[in-house]
């Protein structure tokens, strides 16, 4: 191989599948770029490469891409959106940005790499499935030299997304609520996902193929969330509770209105259609290609114990919703009173000397800002912003009671005291926020 050839970009690098796959090549000695849309979720995640910054779902022109085709002699895609939302298209980025970097890879003789999902069919009944197939297909039917790969369920010893949500289910302690129970599933290795990859850069593969990489065993998604369970060393679940396809679907709908205030949750429409649908493809071409088979899910956990922190991680991402949600009620209730209730707050800060009007008008602004942080916190790329400020205006409320009103300290419904433990609730969401 040529030095130059040792020069790699991959696309949505930071995100989960990609920034394994750098990690992967990086051990191999290969020059790694990434390209994602984020400069500090990039700078944070991979701090050690170079980074092109730009959003591809933009990049719909042969032209956008020149420069990098011309520049990289392989590039691999892992750019991907599970649903249309407040920040994704599933058309510009799975299919016209595709298209594009496709074209450009034929103008300047360069590889590309394409990672897609089992069950990505022009006919498939989800927006996430078509737009990616019509991705694959452009590129099957016009690239010179590429790969396409399909994984299943992709499981690491880090979560996101799907397996994000497996980790979830299976914090439940004592019960196991779970839908759509016998689903088909077929789990992906990031470790054998990542290998391939490798193989494919180095052409030890033969190009111009689509691989379903997939463990050669179909499961339930039963039996996916009770290895899950076991692999975490959570205890066996003493029931399972069977929830109803009517309850899963209104949930994945208020999941779909929270995607347009920037909330990415693993439990959108889209992944209950495509779970329905069954996470199935064909283990026999790699296995046929490379003599042998991908790792089982059994096999997988065993070489990658569980630790305290995946425990940990499960559980808080359990509680993380009812987290956001409860501060949200918190300070918004606390806003909605104050107006309601005005005159009697405001008769508080009279009794200490306040003028009348003086202390309508602190009471009527507070209020406004409860009901902005209660807000604002729902907001996704407002959400860490508003946890500060939660912190800081509780602050601002203890120092001033203690100052102007000390006696609320000693009301026997302690008000002031409630403060408190709803200040560290809002430092708990914001260090839960953090999704990479």
């Amino acid at each position: 191989m040529r030095q130059s050839d040792n020069k790699i970009l991959v696309i949505g690098a930071y995100g989960f599948i990609g920034a394994h796959i750098v990690a992967r090549l990086l051990v191999g000695s290969f020059q790694v770029s990434g390209l994602g849309r984020n400069e500090n979720t990039a700078e944070k995640v991979l701090p050690g490469i170079k980074w092109h910054i730009a959003d591809i779902a933009k990049m719909a022109s042969p032209d956008d891409w020149h420069e990098i085709t011309k520049t990289y002699p392989t590039v691999i895609n892992c750019a991907g959106a599970l649903q249309d939302g407040g920040s994704d298209d599933l058309e510009a980025l799975h299919f016209h940005a595709v298209k594009a970097l496709a074209d450009a890879c034929i103008t300047h003789n360069t590889k590309l790499i394409q990672i897609s999902a089992v069950g990505a069919e022009l006919d498939a009944n989800t927006p996430f499935m078509r737009t990616k197939a019509m991705g694959d297909d452009y590129i099957r039917k016009n690239a010179d030299d590429y790969v396409i790969f399909r994984p299943g369920l992709v499981l690491a010893k880090n979560a996101y997304g799907g397996s994000a949500l497996l980790r979830m289910l299976a914090a439940f302690p004592f019960i196991q609520p779970i839908a759509l129970k016998d689903a088909k599933v077929q789990c992906t290795s990031i470790d054998d996902l990542t290998i391939a990859v490798q193989m494919a850069v180095a052409g030890e593969i033969t190009p111009n193929l689509t691989y379903d990489l997939v463990e050669t065993e179909t499961r339930t998604l039963s039996n996916v969330v009770a290895e899950t369970r076991k692999w975490l060393g959570f205890s066996p679940a003493k029931w399972q509770v069977p929830l109803p396809s009517w309850l899963v679907f209104a949930v994945a709908k208020l999941a779909d209105a929270l995607g347009y205030l920037g909330w990415r949750s693993p439990l959108r429409t889209n992944a209950i259609k495509v779970l329905q649908n069954g996470i199935i493809g064909d283990a026999a071409p790699w296995r046929d290609e490379t003599g042998k088979a991908l790792r089982s899910l059994d096999q997988a956990n065993f070489i990658a114990p569980a630790a305290a922190e995946d425990r940990l991680f499960a559980r808080v991402s359990l509680l993380m919703p009812v987290v956001i949600f409860t501060l949200s009620i918190f300070w918004l209730i606390s806003g909605i009173i104050g107006f309601w209730q005005i005159e009697r707050a405001a008769s508080v800060l009279t009794t200490v000397g306040w003028p009348e009007q003086t202390a309508r008008l602190s009471v009527g602004f507070w209020s406004i800002v409860d009901i902005a942080l209660g807000i604002g916190i729902l907001i996704r790329k407002f959400a860490k912003a508003a946890c500060w400020a939660m912190i800081f205006v509780s602050v601002i409320y203890l120092v001033s009671a203690a100052i102007i009103t000390p006696q609320l300290w000693s009301d026997p419904l302690g008000p002031m005291v409630k403060v408190l433990p709803a200040t560290v609730l809002a430092l708990i969401a914001r260090v839960t926020l953090e999704n990479r």
